[in-house]
């Protein structure tokens, strides 16, 4: 077989595998590369070449950036905030504030970058509000494509067919220029993934998705009986505790009040210092009027700015957090005694509660197999000491963190390096690629994502596609596949005049689109598109405009983009979950390219 009939079979083949959906995606992509080297398509160093790409770093540091937001309550912060904007169960609400969020922020970065961003925040945003994020995730992946077309910055091909009218002599596409078809095109969008994607996207996700738990610690408090209240008091300056032992501390003579432990300022730990010291914790057991009266008498802050009044939440801080551990057979612990108020052999955990079959042990028990426990202790402290054969952690400390602390320790660096970021593929002062890893090493080094925790990040799937199927679109350019199939559409429309010729285009582009990149695309198309504007005698502005739309029209296959490819993972998708929605799209985006575009730039 010739390099282009190869390219075809090889082509249709994994396409088809894609769309039955028997085998892993992964499989199949590195299938479709090893073929095309067998098949001498491409060379191995071709065939190899997409795992160490440009396009492939940038999605991996993508993934670490986003860990990070998450691990820090960034994600969390967020994700309280949009579900405040939206409301409770207000899908519509949420799902305008998602795209057009993300619409905006892929006019000035990537959509990779955009998405990455939203990504879990929207799945926060689902878990909280009950829906299911196969619902949401698509949808902003769309959005951002259509987002793409608001500025010149939005993606390299809308820079491409600007440089081409400047090489042409002409003047290039102005900043905002694109943004005269980029609103309604974002608009409509919009208007038809609201009226349609409540029927055309998944109702459930097949992902296994992370428990709500951002009423954690008012559920522990409820289910251990410290409904009363648990809570942590911070020592003034003018305090009446300064410098006196924890073991003279009376709490007022109040006998609703009960002193579980006193604890330093700075690291939450257990008090060691022989006196209190101003910014100290006193963890008081108490009804809310008594530890109010408390808290007035001896000039003690009642809670941490801007903390919920609740006892559940007021043990969730930055620094300190809860955690249910239960006592597993041919643990140590057994026949151990357990009371509340007790410090582990550690040193830096605080028992609050022990309990056997939901019945609060008394002092003096010890421990059986079965029995549960509540600790209270610096996040650091309990993911340290929980990992100990012991005892069986219920809830992962560090997966309760990242959704019931929003902006925690190591936000602030978080922030300013996504800051960063945008800044840096806004003004495209340095590649993608090394943006995302200069961004991804800073979380590193600055101690906010650890090695392995990046790892455990990336979407190993999503970047092994990427690299897999990159040698597919080289094979088509390299063959002159696409070539041919370009030369046939002039032969086929260029007599017929520019209206059914943008049609030939956009299906021409928009077909190539759906297994290459749109920048990839794009280049292979604009001489065509130059060429035949010649031919014709009509002005090439529509005609690359069109053309910039039609790249964009990425909708019916996973691979067609790397935000499609993003969200697949996370929302549960399969191969043909993208066409159903995609179709409507897809056409609304053919309706704006051949008829809408000619209304605003004249041929």
């Amino acid at each position: 077989m010739t390099p282009i009939e190869s390219t075809a079979v090889v082509t249709a083949i994994t396409i088809a595998l894609f769309a039955w959906n028997r085998l892993p995606v992964i499989i199949v992509a590195i299938g479709a590369a090893l073929a095309l080297w067998a098949t001498g398509a491409v060379t191995l160093e071709q065939a190899m070449a997409g795992f160490g790409d440009r396009a492939v770093l940038f999605i991996a540091s993508l993934f670490i950036v986003s860990a990070a937001l998450e691990k820090t309550g960034v994600t969390a912060w967020a994700g309280q905030l949009l579900i405040a904007k939206a409301g409770e169960n207000r899908r519509t609400r949420l799902l305008i504030i998602i795209m057009a969020a993300v619409g905006c922020l892929s006019a000035l970065i990537s959509g990779g970058g955009a998405v990455a961003a939203l990504m879990p925040v929207v799945v926060i945003a689902a878990i909280r509000l009950r829906q299911s994020p196969s619902q949401l995730l698509m949808p902003l992946a769309f959005a951002a494509h259509a987002g793409s077309n608001l500025l010149l910055t939005g993606a390299p091909k809308n820079i491409l067919v600007s440089e081409a009218l400047e090489d042409a002599g002409m003047k290039g596409f102005a900043f905002a220029e694109f943004a005269l078809v980029g609103l309604p095109l974002l608009a409509g969008t919009m208007l038809i993934i609201l009226l349609l994607g409540k029927y055309l996207l998944p109702a459930q996700s097949s992902a296994r998705l992370p428990a709500d738990f951002s009423r954690h610690a008012q559920t522990l408090v409820e289910h251990y009986g410290l409904s009363d209240g648990v809570f942590r008091l911070r020592v003034r300056s003018t305090s009446l505790y300064l410098g006196k032992a924890p073991a003279e501390l009376n709490l007022a003579g109040d006998p609703r009040l009960q002193l579980i432990a006193v604890q330093e300022g700075a690291t939450g730990k257990p008090l060691r210092a022989p006196a209190i010291s101003v910014g100290d914790y006193l963890l008081v057991k108490g009804e809310a009027e008594a530890i109010a009266n408390l808290a007035a008498e001896k000039h003690l802050a009642l809670r941490e700015d801007g903390a919920d009044d609740e006892a559940g939440p007021s043990l969730f801080n930055r620094r300190s957090g809860l955690a249910e551990v239960v006592i597993p057979p041919r643990s140590a612990l057994i026949g151990r005694p357990m009371f509340p108020g007790m410090i582990t052999d550690s040193g830096d955990l605080v028992v609050l509660a022990v309990q056997r079959a939901g019945v609060d042990l008394e002092t003096g028990d010890v421990l059986q197999p079965g029995d549960t426990i509540l600790l209270e202790g610096s996040w650091k402290a309990l993911d340290l000491h929980l990992a100990d054969p012991d005892v069986l952690v219920v809830n992962s400390p560090d997966l309760v963190r990242r959704q019931a602390v929003p902006m925690g320790a190591g936000a602030g660096v978080a922030v300013a390096v996504l800051a960063g970021l945008v800044v840096m593929l806004a003004t495209g002062i340095v590649p993608p690629a090394v943006a995302g890893l200069v961004s991804a090493g800073l979380l590193i080094l600055a101690g906010t994502i650890t090695v392995e925790q990046s790892y455990r990040a990336i979407n190993w799937t999503t970047v092994i596609l990427v690299g897999a199927m990159m040698p597919l679109s080289t094979a088509m350019v390299q063959s002159g596949a696409a070539q041919l199939v370009a030369d046939h559409l002039v032969a086929l429309t260029g007599g017929a005049g520019p209206v059914v010729f943008l049609a030939g285009l956009f299906v021409l582009t928009a077909s190539l689109g759906q297994i290459m990149s749109n920048t990839a695309t794009t280049m292979l198309v604009i001489p065509i598109a130059m060429a035949a504007a010649a031919g014709m005698g009509v002005s090439p502005r529509p005609i690359l405009m069109s053309l910039c739309i039609a790249g964009a029209a990425s909708f019916l296959t996973p691979i067609a983009t790397s935000t499609n490819m993003m969200v697949m993972g996370p929302g549960g998708y399969s191969f043909t979950s993208y066409w159903k929605l995609g179709t409507p799209l897809m056409i609304w985006f053919f309706i704006m390219a051949v008829f809408y575009v000619p209304l605003v730039w004249r041929f």
